[in-house]
């Protein structure tokens, strides 16, 4: 079931109300990313303010979270001995039924759920529509309430939590950010249709196109419907005795450990026909009377229908989980909404919820999937992340940094903000304040030079081509243009000449065009391009007094490569000169558990980083060293040509780097795959001037050997296209429209003058309206000739998933046709790892899907 947005709060002032000293600690099951981090710090703010007991539990993949179910959350039923409790999943289990995974629905009790209640909160999609429509104890069966649907308990209508609903009970509840209710109102019907639907066998037999041939086809044989009636009641599976769950299941766990779409199945009930009505059906005294007009259509009829209902709905809910993955409204906004609605927002929660929002950005979770954002060129502005919804997500948290930020009173100079000056220190000992900024789209320029900011900058990495020496060249003249010394750009940003770093911006501007640098920086006030002050495209930039001032990207970046790399990395302290223990540098073979436990100390230095200054200013030569390696595997990669171009996507396996180990990750591979796929982006658009397969993008592979593990992990990327650059061609396209229209108003009224003069002239000289018609006939061809120009401009509409990633889709369907050894774990269902011997095959069977919708 599912709460809606405007409600998000009743489930916790709930817990508020209901929670003492014996109850059993909030659990917190919290995913491996920063944007969950985030949400878990905003999320334990709000439980210490009101003293609930909380644990938090990270969750590596699928294959924890169903460990975590056996051992933490089995124990809290009441049908075990436990007393119930709440369990919190941030960013975990939305695309899985999580009532299986959890084992909240054992198939050996009756009673489900034991009391627990949990809550998800996640950005994945497509959800998992068990937990949005279903998941919820259900009340017994009565004479009044046999189907699905009635038997939903007080305040759950279709799936959907009202105001009168009392929680407790326990079951799924899924906070909704506004997309269930506005998107899935088609796949609702299904699913609900399909519950509600009596157990019916399908053989996968052919219905042919309607019902009224298999009933004239029993006519014709001569049989009669109610005598066939009875004698095939028993294919229709009317047995109490069901093999079935008690609840639909969207999801089964295959030996990959993902969860793999499946038919939802109506909870064990009545038939179609019940047992109570056969003597009405079938008394003595009909038995063996002719058919006649008046009789309904036989069961064989009706049970055709019925299948056929039953495959139409199938169909549908295979579609919706079949059109890709995609990402939604990030969770730590989630969580400041909560908190807003609360009201316990501070310049605290904001700041976590904005480097949330900003880490998603940076890691490639867009409206599209894991892909790299669009990038429209033709003059249009670039959506980006998230596309309208990222935008409005943004500018509202501009507006409360404006609300609890306010200025300060100056003797009327302005800010150097506001001149496009980058701040690199507080206002005072004491600032802890948070700013707009006009940040550059350059990597960690405060904390490194200008020059290696720029040569690690994703966006100048593939506009320049800085991979290639051509490209390293075309760098070093856009410094020179701008006038900055190779050797005063190689000092520290922070030390370098003032008037440099006043003049820094105006000079990017002046010579961006020349090097297609256009959107390198962003509007201020003084460009006239700022829309009414919004200060689009700016970023968000917080002082901890004189200790540092870092932009929240910078801090995204941080937490990032602390998750992925960790700052006792052997690579890392080798790098910094600290030294490493023998422990440390050996690299012996491990399993999956070995992996786990190397994993969670990264997640609580992330998580410390948050709250602590200096933990996070120690991180840096983390984040330094991760994109250094970036850079190096990248440029090899595209300078060695290890590319390949296969039917459906283009592919590389990452070797002969002395860096490789880092990508072991699967959060590092993907930034890697990113950043080159951004390069054959710009590489394909100054190639043909589009993206190819037709506006998509060519999506992207990389493969890594871990060779302790001796598997591959492989990440499938989107290629830049999807629903961002198709709500800009709509746009577009509504543009050009409004402008025909102008035209067209226009053209009517100078026709209108112009048979007015017309009128006047025949008036006064008493000539026929023959010339008047040959006149008009020329217009009408101008007319015609501006239809010709702008038609179709509104045709062309992208499809439901549209450019959509569809990697996930893909691997598990190689899996079931191939059988190879494939580990679909992550909670990136575009990340899998694939045994060293199966990969040829898995990437000749991969090659030949669709990977992007």
């Amino acid at each position: 079931m599912f709460l809606p947005r405007d409600l998000i709060a009743r489930v916790y002032i709930h817990l508020q109300n209901s929670c003492h000293a014996l109850s059993s600690p909030v659990l917190i099951l919290v995913a491996l990313e920063p944007d969950a981090v985030c949400a878990c710090r905003i999320f334990t703010r709000l439980l210490k303010h009101d003293y609930i007991q909380h644990k938090i539990v990270p969750v590596p993949g699928y294959a924890d979270l169903e460990r975590i179910g056996k051992e933490f959350i089995a124990p809290m039923m009441k049908t075990r001995g436990g007393q119930g409790g709440i369990v919190v999943c941030l960013g975990v289990g939305g695309m899985a039924d999580l009532g299986v995974i959890l084992g909240l629905e054992p198939e050996d009790e009756e009673e489900t759920f034991g009391g627990v209640e949990v809550w998800v909160v996640d950005s994945h999609r497509p959800w998992n529509l068990s937990n949005v429509f279903s998941g919820v104890p259900l009340e017994p069966e009565t004479e009044t309430a046999t189907t699905f649907s009635a038997r939903l308990p007080h305040g759950v209508r279709g799936g959907r939590i009202d105001r009168d609903y009392r929680p407790g009970k326990g079951g799924i509840i899924v906070l909704d950010d506004g997309d269930i209710e506005e998107d899935l109102t088609t796949e609702k019907q299904a699913f609900l249709a399909l519950c509600d639907m009596p157990e019916i066998e399908d053989n996968g037999e052919s219905l042919g196109d309607s019902d009224d041939e298999s009933e004239d086809e029993d006519v014709e044989n001569g049989e009669n419907p109610a005598v066939h009636a009875g004698t095939k009641r028993k294919s229709w599976s009317l047995d109490d005795d069901s093999d079935e769950d008690d609840r639909p299941r969207q999801r089964r766990r295959s030996n990959s450990s993902s969860p793999i779409p499946d038919s939802p199945s109506r909870p064990a009930q009545r038939g179609l026909i019940s047992r109570r009505d056969d003597a009405a059906i079938f008394s003595d005294d009909r038995r063996f009377e002719p058919p006649s007009a008046a009789q309904g259509p036989s069961a064989r009829t009706l049970r055709r229908r019925l299948l056929r209902l039953k495959r139409e709905n199938q169909q549908k809910l295979e579609k919706y989980y079949r059109m890709g993955t995609w990402f939604s409204e990030p969770i730590s906004s989630m969580m400041y909404a909560l908190a807003s609605e609360l009201g316990r927002e501070d310049n605290d929660l904001l700041w976590l919820a904005i480097v949330g929002v900003t880490s998603m950005e940076l890691s490639g979770r867009t409206s599209a999937g894991v892909a790299v954002s669009a990038r429209v060129g033709d003059g249009r502005p670039v959506s980006g992340w998230l596309g309208v919804r990222g935008a409005r997500i943004r500018q509202l948290f501009r507006d409360e940094v404006r609300r609890l930020n306010p200025p300060e009173i100056t003797s009327g100079r302005p800010s150097p903000e506001s001149s496009g000056i980058i701040p690199t220190t507080a206002r005072s000992p004491e600032d802890t304040s948070i700013r707009l900024s006009p940040e550059p789209k350059l990597l960690l320029v405060r904390h490194w030079s200008l020059y290696d900011s720029m040569l690690h900058s994703p966006f100048l990495f593939s506009r320049l081509k800085t991979w290639s020496e051509t490209g390293l060249k075309r760098l070093h003249k856009l410094l020179a243009k701008m006038g900055v010394s190779l050797v005063q750009c190689r000092q520290s940003y922070t030390h370098m000449d003032m008037q440099l770093k006043r003049e820094l911006r105006t000079k990017l501007l002046k010579y961006a065009a020349l090097y297609n640098l256009d959107e390198l920086v962003p509007s201020i006030d003084t460009d006239g391009k700022d829309r009414g002050g919004a200060k689009d495209g700016w970023g968000f930039v917080r002082s901890w007094g004189w200790r540092a001032t870092l932009s929240a990207q910078d801090v995204g970046i941080i937490i990032g490569a602390l998750l992925e790399v960790g700052k006792d990395a052997p690579e890392v302290l080798a790098g910094t000169g600290r030294p490493i223990l023998a422990s440390q540098a050996v690299k012996a073979p491990m399993d999956d558990s070995a992996r786990t436990e190397e994993w969670m100390p990264r997640f609580w230095q992330a998580y410390d980083a948050l709250e602590d200054i200096e933990s996070l200013k120690a991180g840096l030569p983390t984040a330094k060293y991760l994109h250094k390696a970036i850079f190096t595997t990248g440029t090899t990669i595209l300078k060695k040509k290890q590319i390949t171009h296969l039917r459906a996507f283009r592919m590389c396996v990452v070797k002969d780097s002395p860096d490789t180990t880092l990508f072991n990750h699967p959060g590092a591979l993907t930034k890697l795959a990113l950043w080159i796929g951004e390069a054959l982006t710009e590489q394909e658009k100054d190639s043909t001037g589009k993206l190819a397969f037709h506006g998509r993008g060519t999506p992207f592979v990389v493969a890594k050997e871990d060779q302790n593990r001796g598997v591959y992990v492989v990440v499938g990327t989107g290629g830049g296209g999807g629903p961002d650059s198709s709500f800009l061609d709509r746009e577009a396209a509504k543009k050009k429209a409004q402008e025909r229209a102008e035209r067209e108003k226009r053209r009517k009224f100078k026709e209108r003058i112009r048979e007015e003069k017309r009128a006047a002239k025949r008036a006064a000289r008493g000539e026929n309206e023959e010339s008047g018609t040959e006149s008009e006939g020329s217009s009408s061809s101008d007319e015609d000739e501006d239809d010709d120009d702008d038609e179709d401009l509104l045709g062309g509409e992208k499809p439901r998933g549209y450019g959509l990633n569809k990697f996930g889709t893909a691997f598990q369907d190689v899996v079931q046709e191939t059988g190879g050894r494939v580990r679909i774990d992550s909670f990136e269902h575009c990340v899998v790892e694939v045994k060293t011997e199966d990969l040829a095959g898995f990437l000749e069977s991969l090659s030949l899907k669709s990977v992007v919708g």
